[in-house]
C-alpha cells in the first residue's frame, strides 16, 4: 500500500468538524467492518503490554514482525501473534520495506522518539499512552513528524473505546444529555511501587507523576463531547516515601486533582493516583441537564442513568426538590459490529479489539482514525500543564493547542 494514504476528508475540514460530528466520526468509523484487497502488514513492538493486543486475528491484518530487546519477550511476541520473523529492535525493523505500520509498546518516555524513526522510514503508527512524556517539546515533536511526514498516526487510548464510552457517544450524538456542563473521570492504580525496579534498576515508571498518564481521564470527556481543555489548576498529594525524594522527574506527589476549563466554559474534574485506599478504577460522570450518566463504580455501584424528571418530593430538611427517575444501564454489547474473530476480547473495559479495528480500518479506507494527532495531544498535553501547576502550588495555566 501507498506509504501515504489519501484522506477523505482536508485538515482544514476536520479542523472545522463539529464536536457531534467528531463524535460520530469516533464511533462510526469503528463500527465499519469491510475486508480489504490487501492486509495490512504490520510489526508489533514491545512484549510487555505489546503482546496482549491480537492483531493477527484482524481479517485485514498480518503480523509481518515483533521485536523487543528481550529475546525472551520476542518470543512470547512471536507466539501471541503467530509470527515467524523478530527483529531486535525497532530500529532494526522499521528499515524492513515489507512492513506497513508499527505497533508501539516500548516505554512511555521513548514513544516520541519510536514513532518518529518508524515515520522516517515510512510506517504508520499506532503508540500506546501518552502520546508524548512529560514535555511539550516532545509534543511539538510528535505533531511535527506527523504533519510533515503525512503518514497515518492514531494513539492507542483504551478509555476512547471502554463499552460504557462508546454507549455515553451514541446517547450523546442524539441529545439524550442536553447540555453536559460538567463530567468528572478518576484513574486509580494503586501498587505501581512493584514495576518501579526491575532487575535492581529503576524503570522509567520509578517516580512517575500521575498527570504524566492523562490520556484514560482526558477521553472520557473530549472523545465524547470533541471539546478541548483551555485551562487548569491542579493540586497533588505526596508523603515521605523514598520514591518521591529521589526521581528522574523531580514528582512529589503519589495523586494529584485537575480541575480544567474547557472551550465551551464548561467543568471537567480529573483525579489520578498512585497509592491510597481506594480500588483500581477508570470510570467518569457525565452531568447534563436533561440526563447524566455514572460509569460502574468499583465499590459495585452502577452503571447508573439519571433523567430529569417531572414530579418532586421533599428532603429530609423539608425543602422540595425534582425527583430525577433513576436506571439501571445493562450494557449493550457493541462487539457485535467487530469482525468476529475480534469479538468479546477482553481487556481495558473491552477497548482492545475496537483499537486494533478502527486503526486498520483507517489504513485500508484511506482516512484519518478517530485518535488521531489532534485528538491525542488534546488528550496528552493537559496533563503535562496540569502537573506544572501542582509543581507551581496550584497555579492557574494555559494549555496550548499542538495540533
Amino acid at each position: 500500500m501507498p506509504s501515504k494514504p489519501q484522506t477523505n476528508l482536508s485538515r482544514r475540514h476536520f479542523m472545522k468538524t463539529t464536536a457531534a460530528s467528531l463524535a460520530a466520526l469516533s464511533l462510526d468509523s469503528v463500527l465499519a467492518v469491510d475486508t480489504a484487497p490487501k492486509k495490512i502488514r504490520i510489526g508489533v513492538v514491545g512484549g510487555g503490554f505489546g503482546s496482549v493486543f491480537p492483531w493477527h486475528l484482524h481479517p485485514d491484518c498480518e503480523v509481518y514482525a515483533v521485536s523487543d530487546l528481550l529475546e525472551s519477550r520476542r518470543t512470547i511476541l512471536m507466539e501471541n501473534m503467530g509470527c515467524s520473523r523478530s527483529y531486535p529492535s525497532l530500529e532494526e525493523l522499521v528499515k524492513d520495506p515489507h512492513i506497513d505500520a508499527v505497533a508501539i509498546f516500548t516505554d512511555g518516555p521513548l514513544h516520541v522518539q519510536h514513532t518518529v524513526e518508524a515515520m522516517k522510514h515510512g510506517k504508520h503508527v499506532i503508540s500506546a499512552v501518552p502520546a508524548a512524556w512529560a514535555t511539550l517539546e516532545q509534543a511539538e515533536q510528535l505533531a511535527d513528524i506527523v504533519k510533515t511526514s503525512g503518514l497515518t498516526y492514531m494513539m492507542a487510548e483504551t478509555s476512547h473505546y471502554h463499552l460504557e464510552t462508546i454507549s455515553v457517544r451514541k446517547m450523546y450524538e442524539k441529545g439524550e444529555f442536553g447540555h453536559i456542563y460538567y463530567t468528572e473521570a478518576e484513574y486509580q492504580h494503586d501498587g505501581l511501587e512493584g514495576l518501579y525496579i526491575i532487575d535492581g534498576k529503576r524503570t522509567w515508571r520509578y517516580g512517575m507523576a500521575p498527570m504524566f498518564y492523562p490520556t484514560h481521564s482526558t477521553a472520557f470527556l473530549t472523545g465524547i463531547t470533541g471539546e478541548t481543555l483551555t485551562e487548569v489548576v491542579c493540586h497533588g498529594w505526596g508523603d515521605d516515601s523514598p520514591y518521591l525524594k529521589d526521581n528522574d522527574y523531580q514528582n512529589p506527589f503519589w495523586s494529584q486533582t485537575a480541575l480544567f476549563r474547557t472551550d465551551r466554559g464548561n467543568s471537567f474534574r480529573v483525579f489520578i493516583s498512585w497509592k491510597g485506599a481506594h480500588r483500581g478504577t477508570e470510570r467518569a460522570t457525565w452531568i447534563g441537564d436533561k440526563m447524566s450518566f455514572y460509569c460502574g463504580h468499583p465499590n459495585g455501584l452502577g452503571p447508573l442513568i439519571i433523567r430529569s424528571g417531572n414530579q418532586t418530593e421533599t428532603d429530609d430538611a423539608g425543602f422540595v426538590r425534582n425527583k430525577p427517575n433513576y436506571e439501571n444501564y445493562q450494557q449493550e454489547d457493541w462487539n457485535r459490529e467487530l469482525p468476529e474473530a475480534l469479538r468479546n476480547i477482553p481487556g481495558h473495559g473491552g477497548s482492545h479489539p475496537f483499537l486494533i479495528h478502527e486503526f486498520i480500518s483507517a489504513l485500508t479506507q484511506g482516512r484519518k482514525p478517530a485518535v488521531d494527532i489532534r485528538l491525542a495531544l488534546a488528550y496528552t498535553v493537559p496533563g503535562i500543564i496540569a502537573h506544572q501547576s501542582a509543581l507551581q502550588g496550584g497555579t492557574l495555566r494555559k494549555i496550548p493547542v499542538l495540533a
